[in-house]
């Protein structure tokens, strides 16, 4: 069984994670896009989620929703014992992704990516080993941890993604 450590557990009110920062929405309108979403907490399927829905268009070179959150009050999360990240969620069976930044990453399109797929309520653990760079040279340091997102991203579709917890594993 792997040991968790509460990136957040859905025990504070919302928005604030367990961490003691703040989820937030963010589209592809930062950069001129017109994807919408929403991201509000919820119960689906008897179990109390944060939902994020909403329809990622690839209009004016957009493609994606995300809910995201800082990973430390101020400064960085040391995950550097820690295996990866996992995720309690559900979803419309379609593909979603993590994105983490460090302080290496000092463009906003710049991330350490790995996807996965949500349909009914599951547990997915994603190890820091399975991030690809993303337009950055830098490998991914778990050391060095400050910005993570879940995304709905790169094509044209209806986001319905719930969330019951997010955590640390090893």
């Amino acid at each position: 069984m792997a040991e968790l450590r509460a990136i957040d557990d859905l025990s504070r009110p919302f928005p604030e994670t367990a961490l003691g920062t703040r989820w937030e929405m963010v589209t592809d309108g930062v950069m001129g896009g017109v994807s919408r979403g929403q991201l509000r907490p919820a119960e689906v399927g008897g179990r109390a989620a944060l939902r994020m829905t909403g329809e990622v268009s690839l209009a004016n070179n957009g493609g994606f929703v995300q809910m995201a959150m800082d990973l430390a009050p101020s400064g960085l999360l040391d995950a550097g014992g820690w295996r990866g990240i996992a995720l309690d969620v559900a979803g419309n069976g379609e593909g979603y992704g993590v994105h983490l930044r460090t302080d290496a990453a000092v463009r906003p399109w710049q991330s350490w990516r790995q996807g996965f797929v949500a349909g009914d309520w599951g547990r997915v653990f994603l190890p820091f080993e399975g991030f690809a760079p993303h337009r950055i040279e830098a490998a991914l340091d778990p050391g060095r941890l400050r910005r993570l997102g879940i995304v709905a991203i790169g094509r044209a579709f209806s986001a319905d993604l719930a969330v019951g917890g997010v955590w640390l594993w090893r």
